[in-house]
């Protein structure tokens, strides 16, 4: 089965899943996070794309993205992989691929969905117990949300700003929402959609996309459709 275009709409934030071949790790040192950190400015830098939150992990990162145009998406994380991936190998004396096929990506809806996503990128290390608290973690937005550091890279969202008048009342606001945690439901949906290239939303935002979009946005089962019961034919009688 043909693999289903993306749905990248400018101006809207998207959740983007990069991972290792394979699950293999694409960082050996923290050097290597600096350098991924560093590749990711200047690429977003370039293509105008807007940072509101990010993980690195040790074989997958996670980025909450907002393009400018349809295709500065697909472009920056095309420079990102070729940049990094050139850079990883001459390090550490290596060859062939690192990623595990193309980005993944999914269109998320901000006003309803945008901070819940960004909670749901922050906690990945204390989900995979790297951290008890998501602003432990040194490879993540989750400090600067929560104003314990400051990172040239984010690019803080009007809804993030909408949490308070002041920056104590943001990360407040934004600490006690991170306190409540990820519920199952929203573990569920958040990585199955960008995984599967579906957009998260509600029925009103989701509905204007199915006219053009109808194959992406309308969820199908998995594998192939089940067939149906043949119906007995009536007996005939001679």
């Amino acid at each position: 089965m043909a693999r289903l275009p993306r749905l990248i709409l400018p101006g809207q934030p998207h959740h983007v899943i990069l991972r290792g071949n394979n699950r293999q790790a694409i960082f050996f040192s923290d050097h290597d996070r600096e350098h991924l950190l560093a590749t990711l400015a200047e690429a977003t830098a370039q293509y105008r794309v807007a940072v509101h939150a990010y993980v690195l992990m040790d074989n997958h990162l996670h980025l909450l993205l907002t393009p400018p145009t349809a295709d500065a998406l697909s472009r920056m994380m095309q420079s990102l992989g070729r940049r990094y991936v050139g850079w990883f190998n001459a390090r550490h004396q290596r060859s062939g691929t690192l990623w595990e096929g193309r980005f993944r990506a999914g269109l998320i809806e901000g006003e309803r969905h945008l901070l819940a996503c960004m909670r749901y990128i922050e906690l990945n290390p204390v989900r995979a117990g790297l951290c008890t608290e998501a602003a432990q973690w040194p490879w993540s937005s989750a400090a600067h949300h929560l104003g314990l550091a400051r990172s040239s890279l984010v690019i803080e969202h009007e809804l993030y700003w909408s949490l308070g008048n002041t920056p104590f009342e943001r990360e407040h606001a934004y600490r006690e929402f991170v306190a409540q945690g990820v519920p199952s439901s929203e573990l569920t949906q958040f990585t199955d959609a960008a995984l599967r290239g579906r957009p998260v939303g509600s029925e009103t935002f989701l509905k204007p996309l199915t006219i053009d979009h109808g194959a992406i946005v309308i969820q199908r089962p998995r594998g192939r459709p089940r067939k149906m019961p043949a119906v007995p034919r009536p007996a005939v009688r001679d």
